[in-house]
């Protein structure tokens, strides 16, 4: 069973507040089903977007959301300009914004980053 939207971004506060890093909801979405935006602030002028991934990037149980990076060390109104961009075509979003100068997003599982490279394959047929 999938957590609603707002338990899911009522936890990830909690769980960012128990590391001492303010996290807050930027934008209120759909309480039931709503997509969830988590925008890390490094504090330095660069953040990081999470949004959600596409089922084709994992092979496990749908009822968990899962994350994906989408832009790393992007400005502020990049950011902005992709949120704005989301709110046109869904406006049912939630946007959680953390600010942590270690770019924890606070996530669980964390996010999956498309740009990492791949684990490395074993060898087939085995070496007997």
């Amino acid at each position: 069973m999938r957590l609603t939207s707002e338990f899911w971004v009522s936890a990830l506060i909690r769980r960012a507040d128990a590391a001492g890093v303010a996290a807050v909801v930027r934008r209120r979405g759909d309480a039931t089903a709503g997509a969830v935006w988590v925008v890390v602030d490094r504090l330095d002028g660069a953040a990081d977007l999470h949004v959600p991934a596409p089922q084709s990037l994992f092979d496990e149980d749908a009822s968990e959301r899962r994350l994906e990076t989408v832009l790393r060390r992007a400005s502020a109104e990049e950011i902005a300009a992709r949120i704005a961009s989301e709110a046109r075509f869904d406006p049912d979003f939630w946007v959680v914004e953390v600010e942590d100068r270690l770019g924890r997003s606070f996530v669980e599982p964390p996010p999956i980053d498309p740009d990492a490279p791949s684990p490395a394959r074993p060898d087939w047929p085995p070496k007997l």
